[in-house]
Order: structure tokens, then C-alpha cells, then sequence
């Protein structure tokens, strides 16, 4: 028997989330990618030797630790007033303040107040981000047919790949007609200020979107929590704990692709070209988009907790060998450790949407999903670029980052495991005393 198509809202759904997504973390990465090529000479250029990689590579993690913030607020917010609203709300602030990256003078300009203004556009981007993502992921799960929660969650999932894919396919056609010189002088300006058109596509995109069913249904019988935060944290501690470390691994993983340590080691270490390592990372975000659409249909068949936990214990088996390949310099080696790296990594995060979704009571769900996920990439993604780099220098040698991955992975494919099984839950506030999930799912 065929599947029941989409209805009319369903796709504006997906089209909302995953367009939303890609813009959101679009603007994300590029900063990530820019730092990797050229803001240490452009913000932080009295900074010397290592320093001026270091240095950089941290404004990257300042932004995940302002991600609690935009979760609680946003959090607040969703779970308040609903859905919708978060994903307009960051869509504009994110895109606001990565156009306004692409208009700030540099060092050489204004001296120390260019990298001061840079970080405070970047504690905005990430004020968003923290809040974005549980607005659509929860958006698209609670719109799905309980049967395909994992596909419909994937919709804002495929976002951050494409996002990143994105991202280093305008970078790479900025600097191929430019040359590297020119990108360095004004080039690197233009991905930035080409924000304000994909923020008026996302912006009319998503205010076409109705609210999230459970949401006008809680709405509709007073069931909404004026209190959310406390009532997460001093009912569900342990979920929390749970859902933050479940992404840890994943998200200190992905940044190995997306932060921009990768483009930095391939161009400064292995002396390959820059256009090079934006195609190849490129051709990783394809595979990654791939298998997190594959990974979240599976979760459907298999469960959240098998298909993630796999995940990542094939992730722990490949890490190794893809810095081993990525160590020897050849072009063929380092395309083949990053396309197998993307297919791997999806499975582990395609199916997060939909885990966080039936992990969180409804009234409180938006906030437990926005801070979980804040806090996790704190512990996984904040700061593995600055470590990664650190690492390298210290045992000179890029097998060192590889173990301080395998650690993340490894508590992070345990503690899946460690989830109950709850397709087909109910997702109301009807549901919300965390009852079993139906015979058959256990």
C-alpha cells in the first residue's frame, strides 16, 4: 500500500525548516570557513606564530557558549507563545548580524575595536543558533505522522549539511575568479553580505508556516507552562543530562568537517589549495546530507536509540583511519576519509529531532530540547577547533585530535543506548507523565 502523500502544510513544513536551517547555518559556517582562511591576518594581525590561528579559532567557540542563553530565552519564548515565532525570531537575528560581519572595518582600519565588534556579532550568531534549532526540529516532528516522526525531523536536519555545503561552495566561487589576494583585501565580504537575500527568501518562507498541532492544541486547553525552565530542570534533570550528551559526540565530530579546523590544517599544514579543500569539504556535506536523511528514516524502522547508538560506533571505527588518510597529504586520500566521515556522521544525527522530541514532556519540550542541545554543543563543538590546533602543535601529530574525538563518540554512543524507545508516543500534553511507549516499541 502506497504512503499517504504530504498534505499542503506538511510540505510547507519541510520547505520552512529545511530552507530556514540552511540560511541559519549557512551564516554560521562562514564565519567558521573565514577563519580559517583569513581573519587572523585581517583582526587579529598583531597576534604572532600560533596565536594568530589560536586566537581566531576561539571567537568560534565564544559563540556556543552564549547558545545557553539564546536557549533559555528562546526556549521560553516557544514554549510560551509557540513555535513559529522562535523560527522567525532567530532567522532574523542571525541573518542580521552575519550581514553586518561582512560591513566591519578591519584591524588595519579601526585597530582593537575590529575584533571586539566581531565577537559581538558572533555572540549574536550565536545567541540564535541556540534557540533555532529546537524551534524547527519540534516545528517538523510535531507536525509528522507518528509512524515517520524520524523523516519529518530531518527536515531541519538537513539543513546544517546543506547549510555548510553552501557555505563553502560560495566561498570557494568567490576566491576561484578572484584569487586568493583579492579574497584577502574585500572578497571575503561578499558570502557575509549575501545574508540579507537568503534572510528575506528564509523570512517569507517561514511566515507562510502554520503552529505546531500540540502547541495550538496545549494553547487551546490552557495546558502551556509559564515556568519552564523550572519546571525542566527540577523535573527532568536527567534528560537533560541525557540529550546533551547523546550530541556531544556528534557535534565535536561534525566540526571537524564544518569549524573550519580541517580547511585550515589541508591549506597551512598539507599545502594543498584552498578552492581544493572547499570542494572536497564540499563533496563530505553532500555525503553528510545523505546519510542523515538515511539515518533518520532508519530510526523509524529501528528505533532512535539503536540507529544513533550504530552511529556512532561506526563513527568511533573510522576516526582513526580517516586521520591516518587525511595525515598523508593526497588530494584522492583526504576526499575519501571526508566523503566516508559524512556518511557516517548523518546516521548519528538524523534522527536527533525526533529522540529529542519524544525525550521532553510537550509543555516544556521546546525548552528542554533548545537548552540539551545548547549544552552539548558546548561540550562537543565549542572549542575543537582551538583543542584540534593545540593538539596537533603539542604531539605534532593529527592522531591526537583522533582520540580526543574517539572519547567524545564514544560517551556519546553509550549514553544513546541508554534511551528509552518512544516512536509512536504520544506528543501531547496528554502524554506529558513520560507514559511507555506503545506494545511492540519497547
Amino acid at each position: 500500500m502506497a504512503a499517504p502523500r504530504m498534505t499542503r502544510q506538511q510540505r510547507r513544513v519541510a520547505m520552512a525548516t529545511t530552507v530556514g536551517t540552511t540560511i541559519e547555518w549557512y551564516d554560521f559556517f562562514i564565519y567558521a570557513n573565514a577563519v580559517a582562511l583569513v581573519f587572523g591576518q585581517l583582526f587579529f594581525s598583531p597576534l604572532e606564530g600560533p596565536l594568530q590561528q589560536l586566537v581566531p579559532f576561539a571567537t568560534i567557540g565564544i559563540s556556543f557558549l552564549v547558545r545557553p542563553l539564546g536557549a533559555v530565552l528562546m526556549g521560553r519564548l516557544g514554549d510560551r507563545y509557540g513555535r513559529r515565532v522562535v523560527l522567525i525570531v532567530t532567522l532574523v537575528m542571525m541573518g542580521a548580524a552575519t550581514t553586518l560581519i561582512g560591513l566591519l572595518p578591519t584591524y588595519a582600519a579601526i585597530g582593537v575595536a575590529a575584533p571586539i565588534l566581531l565577537v559581538l556579532l558572533r555572540v549574536v550568531q550565536g545567541f540564535s543558533a541556540g534557540g533555532e534549532w529546537a524551534g524547527a526540529a519540534l516545528m517538523a516532528v510535531e507536525h509528522a505522522p507518528a509512524d515517520k516522526r524520524g523523516r519529518f525531523g530531518s527536515f531541519p536536519q538537513l539543513g546544517v549539511p546543506a547549510g555548510m555545503l553552501l557555505a563553502a561552495a560560495v566561498s570557494a566561487a568567490v576566491i576561484a575568479p578572484l584569487g586568493e589576494e583579492r579574497y584577502l583585501e574585500w572578497g571575503w565580504r561578499i558570502p557575509f553580505l549575501l545574508s540579507i537575500v537568503l534572510l528575506a527568501l528564509g523570512h517569507y518562507i517561514r511566515r507562510k508556516v502554520e503552529e505546531s498541532p500540540v502547541f495550538a492544541e496545549m494553547e487551546q486547553s490552557a495546558a502551556t507552562e509559564h515556568a519552564p525552565l523550572s519546571t525542566l530542570f527540577r523535573r527532568h534533570p536527567v534528560k537533560v543530562l541525557q540529550a546533551s550528551l547523546v550530541f556531544m559526540g556528534n557535534n565535536g565530530a561534525g566540526y571537524m568537517l564544518v569549524g573550519g579546523y580541517l580547511l585550515n590544517y589541508g591549506t597551512t599544514k598539507l599545502g594543498l589549495d584552498s578552492s581544493l579543500m572547499l570542494n572536497m569539504i564540499m563533496a563530505g556535506s553532500v555525503a553528510w546530507f545523505a546519510s542523515t536523511w538515511y539515518g533518520a528514516v532508519l530510526s523509524d524502522r529501528l528505533g532512535r536509540p539503536r540507529t544513533i547508538g550504530g552511529g556512532y560506533g561506526l563513527l568511533l571505527l573510522w576516526l582513526f583511519p580517516m586521520f591516518l588518510l587525511i595525515g598523508t597529504g593526497e588530494a584522492v586520500l583526504v576526499l575519501l576519509a571526508l566523503v566516508v566521515f559524512g556518511l557516517l556522521l548523518g546516521l548519528s544525527y538524523g534522527a536527533l529531532s525526533a529522540m529529542y522530541a519524544e525525550h521532553f514532556p510537550a509543555s516544556i519540550r521546546l525548552s528542554g530540547a533548545s537548552i540539551s542541545y545548547a549544552l552539548g554543543a558546548i561540550l562537543g563543538g565549542a572549542f575543537v577547533p582551538t583543542i584540534s590546533v593545540w593538539l596537533e602543535a603539542r604531539f605534532d601529530s593529527v592522531l591526537s585530535v583522533a582520540a580526543y574525538l574517539a572519547v567524545l563518540v564514544a560517551v556519546s554512543g553509550a549514553v544513546a543506548l541508554t534511551f528509552a524507545d518512544r516512536r509512536g508516543a504520544d506528543l501531547s500534553h496528554r502524554g506529558d507523565e513520560d507514559a511507555p511507549a506503545p506494545a511492540g516499541h519497547r
